[in-house]
């Protein structure tokens, strides 16, 4: 008799190897976008930029390939996230800080030694609503007065009229856009003025530093 091996099993469904968008792609940062920010190397403050595009946070809230994502679910489709970003409340905390102070002083020429850290000024603490809100300060001739006015006492003498925008971004985020003003705008501690009328966005906790000692801290929730 004899002995007759049963048919071949059917091949099983092929395994993918590759999904589509998936680490395939160019990253983001290209040159068709508006403006091109490099991740930071060794975090917040690195050499690679003044602490933006952290995790999972691009230039308008677009997560960078190998950023941090929700595992692809069956099928390969990613799992939906369990809390998206949605109307977070968003706070700006404004006040003198004296280490930047202190630096401007060292990077400023002779006719900064006229300024002075104030002795006492309140901190101020504003909730960001709406698409924008200005800094600057208050022009007496006109009566224009901006969101974020620096010219109540003790006025910030090296914040201009006009000085800087925070812009409401896609994902509820914000940025931060410098209006060309006259002794410039900076995060986080840079040496380095950011680029006029070009959108920085900001992360939870970053700070933007205008005039001769004002900061403003930006927080999440």
């Amino acid at each position: 008799a004899f002995h007759q091996s049963g048919p071949p099993a059917p091949p099983g469904f092929p395994q993918e190897t590759q999904r589509p968008g998936q680490q395939g792609g160019p990253s983001f940062g290209g040159g068709d976008d508006d403006w091109v920010i490099s991740p930071p190397s060794s975090g917040p403050g690195g050499q690679g930029g003044p602490g933006h595009g952290g995790p999972g946070q691009g230039g308008y809230g677009y997560p960078q390939p190998g950023a941090t994502q929700a595992p692809p679910g069956p099928g390969g489709f990613p799992q939906q996230p369990q809390a998206p970003q949605g109307p977070a409340t968003w706070t700006a905390t404004i006040g003198p800080d004296r280490d930047y102070f202190m630096a401007m002083m060292q990077r400023s020429g002779p006719e900064a030694t006229g300024l002075n850290l104030p002795a006492y000024s309140p901190e101020q603490q504003r909730r960001l609503t709406g698409n924008q809100l200005t800094i600057g300060r208050r022009r007496h001739s006109t009566g224009d007065t901006p969101d974020i006015d620096l010219s109540t006492p003790p006025e910030d003498p090296g914040v201009s009229h006009q000085h800087a925008v925070l812009v409401q971004q896609p994902d509820g985020s914000w940025a931060v856009v410098d209006q060309n003003s006259t002794n410039g705008t900076t995060v986080n501690g840079s040496d380095e003025p950011i680029q006029p009328f070009v959108p920085v966005p900001l992360q939870d906790g970053d700070r933007v530093h205008v005039g001769a000692w004002t900061t403003i801290t930006i927080r999440r929730g």
